[in-house]
């Protein structure tokens, strides 16, 4: 069990990033997300799977920060998990990066890291994805390359 003061530290530092990047907000239209995507290298194929993923995960919302009952949280439009893929606070994790980094409305480093964790683990590394998108219709975007 945590002790109580180190809960309220952790919380208020997590608050903190939430103010420092709240200036940097982004709520992102799925065609500027499939382009964000495209010129990240991913294949249009996956762009509909990507674009119901972020939706469900964090509704394109680049800041979204979820405060999880294990003690770790999920960061960013793609809500990246602090427990294995980033660290808060420093670099490191499977991604090596810093989890706060994803809270901005630069995705860059988002899209690099998920496509790490999409490598290893496939979709289903997002039990959201198999709940919402996994064999369901996916987000028309046919009109976002015209």
């Amino acid at each position: 069990m945590i002790p109580r003061n180190q809960k309220f530290l952790y919380i208020a530092s997590l608050l903190l990033v939430l103010l420092a990047t709240s200036s940097e907000a982004k709520i992102f239209k799925k065609c500027d997300l499939a382009k964000e995507l495209g010129k990240s290298g991913i294949s249009r194929t996956f762009h509909g799977n990507w674009i119901c993923l972020a939706n469900a995960e964090s509704g394109l919302d680049t800041t979204k920060l979820t405060q999880l009952p294990n003690l770790t949280a999920s960061y960013g439009i793609f809500q990246i998990n602090s427990k294995q893929w980033c660290r808060s606070g420093r670099k490191g994790g499977v991604c090596n990066m810093k989890c706060e980094d994803f809270l901005d409305d630069n995705i860059t480093n988002d899209i690099e890291c998920v496509k790490i964790i999409q490598s290893r683990l496939g979709f289903n590394g997002w039990p959201i994805w198999v709940k919402k998108c996994k064999g369901k219709e996916l987000p028309n975007i046919s009109n976002c390359y015209i």
